[in-house]
């Protein structure tokens, strides 16, 4: 049995909602950030970076975000959510998930010109097509969660960014999408600022 650990809202959206996309069997493990529950032991047990998400496979712990994303779509190949049988199109995977994971993921510490600066880059990047790599994959996952916590803080999102706003209405429409978001809203979200 798979264990996630997650934080409501947290980068652990991205492999909450690559899950439940897969349809693998799962025990989901919230964490409260205002509770400080990052620091409690049974988590630094398999992370002492604390930090979401964790993944537990058979007990072994897996973390970050695009390696926990990269072993669903793996373990799961029935729910292509990775390109798999094509060299170019795993690249343009791995690239979009290095892209995501070290330059939009830490925009937001680094002051609003600069997040700005990185979305347009991954607006333009985006271009019109429909899915990063052509078919939809994990890498949509990870780039829809930032954004879609970027777009909830800068309202003038939707305006400044047309591409990933049409890659978020997009993802809006998938049932394991709006399945995640509902668990996560219920739970209740406790993100920095």
């Amino acid at each position: 049995m798979l264990v996630l650990y997650f934080a409501p809202g947290s980068s652990s959206m991205a492999p909450h909602i690559a899950l439940h996309e897969a349809g693998l069997p799962f025990e989901g493990r919230p964490v409260s950030f205002a509770r400080r529950e990052q620091r409690h032991a049974g988590l630094l047990a398999h992370n002492p970076a604390g930090k979401v998400p964790v993944l537990l496979t058979d007990g072994r712990p897996l973390t970050e975000v695009a390696a926990i994303l990269y072993y669903i779509a793996r373990a799961a190949p029935y729910a292509h959510l990775w390109p798999a049988e094509d060299p170019e199109a795993e690249a343009q995977a791995l690239s979009w998930m290095s892209f995501i994971a070290s330059a939009l993921h830490p925009a937001r510490t680094q002051g609003l010109e600069h997040v700005l600066s990185v979305y347009g880059l991954a607006d333009q990047r985006l271009g019109n097509r429909r899915w990063a790599v052509g078919t939809y994959s994990v890498a949509d996952i990870h780039l829809f969660r930032l954004y879609w916590r970027m777009r909830n803080s800068i309202k003038s999102a939707a305006r400044a960014f047309p591409s990933l706003e049409a890659h978020y209405e997009c993802m809006m429409q998938r049932p394991a999408v709006r399945r995640t978001i509902e668990i996560e809203q219920s739970i209740g979200y406790e993100l920095p600022p």
